[in-house]
C-alpha cells in the first residue's frame, strides 16, 4: 500500500485500554526525581503542592475534555490545532510533533539509568542499554494496536502495584508526631510561593493523560470514553503521588532525601522488594511512557500526511494497521538523539515553550466550540452555558501560562532561545508550506 488515512485504522481500544494508556503516561520518569526536587522547594507540605498541581492540570486539560465530547479527532493534538485554530497553526504543531519524538529518547535514557546499577555494569554502557530498549518497543509497536493494548495494561498493572507496595511499607515508618511541625524549618520551608512552585514543577508529573487523544482514530467510543479517562486517570494517579509524597517527605529528614526516590526506597523496602520497585516501578513508568509515546505519537503525522504537510506515501500502513514508515521516523529520532550524547534534561526540555503557546491558543479557542461545532456540541455530555464555557476557557488559558511560566523559568539561556527560534520556525513553516496544503480537518462524528 502506497499510502493511508486515518480512516483506515481500526476501532479497537476501549475505556480501560484508554485509562491503561493515559496511566502509563502520566507515570513517567517525573515522578522519581520531580518529587524529590519538589520536598526542596516546600518541605513536607508537598502533599498540598501536589493537590494544586493536579487542579492545574485539569485545568489545562478543560479544551481536550469539551472537544472530545463532541468528536473523534483522528489525529490527535493536530486535529484539535487545526479545528480550533486553523491551518496556520496546525502547520505550527508539525513541528511541535516531530520535537516531541526527542521525548523517546529521554524514556531510552532514563530507563537505562535505572536499570544500569543494579546489574554493576558501567555507566558507559547506559547508552546501548537505551538503544535496545527503543529497539525493543520498535518492534512490539509494528505488532499492531491489540499489542500494544496488552503491553500497557501489563505495564500499568505492575506498575501500580510497585507504587502501592512503596506507599504501603512506607506509611508505618513515617514520623506522624513531627510531620506537620515547623520545629526542623522544613513544613512550608519557603511559605505560599514555595508551595506555588512546587506545585508548577509538579504540573509536569501530573500531566500526560491529554497524549489519548492520539489514539482518538482507534477508540470505540472516544466522545464517551476519552473525556472520562482524561479526568479519572489525573485525579488518579494525582492521588496516588500525595500519598508518595506524604510518604517520602515523612520518614527520612529532609536534606537526607536527596535527587531520586531510591534513596527513600533503599531505606524502608528490603533488599528484594528494592529490587522490585527499581524494575517495576521505576522500569515501568519509563517503559509505559515510552510505549504510549510511540504508539500515540504516530497518528497525528498519519493526519499530517493526510493534509499535505508530509508526503502522503510516509502513511503507509502494514498488515496489522500500524503506519510503519512514521513508527520507523519516531524510532530513527530517537535514536540520533541517544547517541548524540544530549542529557535527558536537554531532550526533555527542547519543545517546553512552544508546546505551552499552543496550549494557550487551544485554551482561548475553547470558548468558541459552540460555534465551531454547534450539531456535535448540542450533543455533547458536557454542554455547559456559554458563560460557563468562558470562564473554563479562561481556566484553562490561566493554567497553561501558568505551567509555561514555571516550567520556562527554569530553563538555561540556551535552552530558551532554542524554544523561542522553534515558535519563530513553526510559525514561519505554517506560514509558508500553508499555501499549498489543502487541509481537511480530521475529525469525525462518533
Amino acid at each position: 500500500m502506497a499510502e493511508a488515512s486515518t480512516k483506515q485504522l481500526e476501532q479497537k481500544l476501549g475505556f480501560w485500554d484508554l485509562q491503561g494508556s493515559a496511566i502509563g503516561q502520566i507515570i513517567g520518569a517525573g515522578i522519581m526525581s520531580l518529587l524529590p526536587a519538589a520536598i526542596g522547594f516546600t518541605g513536607r507540605s508537598v502533599v498540598f503542592s501536589f493537590i494544586i498541581a493536579a487542579v492545574i492540570t485539569c485545568a489545562g486539560a478543560i479544551p481536550v475534555i469539551f472537544l472530545t465530547s463532541c468528536v473523534r479527532l483522528r489525529g490527535g493534538a493536530y486535529t484539535q490545532m487545526g479545528l480550533m485554530a486553523g491551518k496556520t497553526f496546525a502547520g505550527m504543531s508539525v513541528i511541535t510533533t516531530l520535537l516531541g519524538q526527542f521525548g523517546n529518547a529521554m524514556m531510552g535514557l532514563s530507563l537505562a539509568a535505572y536499570v544500569r546499577p543494579l546489574f554493576g555494569w558501567p555507566e558507559s554502557s547506559e547508552k546501548w542499554i537505551a538503544l535496545v530498549v527503543l529497539l525493543v518497543f520498535y518492534v512490539l509497536n509494528l505488532m499492531g494496536i491489540d499489542a500494544f493494548a496488552k503491553i500497557q495494561n501489563a505495564l500499568v498493572v505492575v506498575l501500580i502495584g510497585s507504587l502501592v507496595m512503596f506507599g504501603v511499607m512506607g506509611i508505618t515508618k513515617v514520623q506522624w508526631g513531627t510531620y506537620f511541625s515547623n520545629e526542623d524549618g522544613y513544613y512550608m520551608m519557603n511559605g505560599v510561593m514555595g508551595m506555588c512552585q512546587a506545585a508548577g514543577l509538579l504540573t509536569f508529573a501530573t500531566g500526560g493523560a491529554t497524549m489519548v487523544i492520539g489514539l482518538s482514530a482507534e477508540c470505540k467510543n472516544p466522545v464517551r470514553d476519552i473525556p472520562l479517562v482524561v479526568i479519572t486517570s489525573t485525579l488518579f494517579v494525582a492521588c496516588m503521588y500525595a500519598i508518595l509524597a506524604f510518604v517520602a517527605a515523612g520518614i527520612l529528614p529532609v536534606p537526607e532525601i536527596g535527587n531520586s526516590l531510591v534513596n527513600v526506597a533503599n531505606h524502608i523496602l528490603p533488599t528484594p522488594l528494592y529490587y522490585v520497585f527499581i524494575i517495576g516501578g521505576a522500569g515501568c513508568a519509563l517503559a509505559s511512557t515510552l510505549n504510549n509515546g510511540l504508539a500515540s505519537g504516530t497518528k497525528p503525522i498519519m493526519a499530517m500526511c493526510d493534509d499535505g504537510w508530509l508526503p502522503a506515501s510516509f502513511a503507509a500502513l502494514n498488515k496489522k494497521k500500524v503506519p510503519y514508515k512514521i513508527l520507523s521516523l519516531s524510532i530513527a529520532i530517537a535514536v540520533i538523539a541517544t547517541l548524540s550524547g544530549l542529557n535527558v534534561s536537554t531532550l526533555g526540555n527542547l519543545s517546553l515553550v512552544i508546546t505551552g503557546v499552543t496550549g494557550a491558543i487551544i485554551a482561548v479557542r475553547t470558548a468558541a466550540i459552540p460555534k465551531i461545532l454547534p450539531e456535535q456540541w448540542a450533543k455533547s455530555k458536557f454542554k455547559v452555558s456559554q458563560g460557563v464555557l468562558n470562564i473554563m476557557a479562561f481556566i484553562a488559558l490561566a493554567g497553561s501560562l501558568f505551567s509555561t511560566y514555571m516550567n520556562a523559568s527554569s530553563l538555561s539561556g540556551g535552552l530558551l532561545i532554542f524554544n523561542i527560534a522553534m515558535i519563530v520556525v513553526a510559525f514561519i513553516f505554517g506560514v509558508v508550506k500553508g499555501k499549498t496544503v489543502d487541509m481537511q480537518v480530521s475529525y469525525d462524528d462518533a
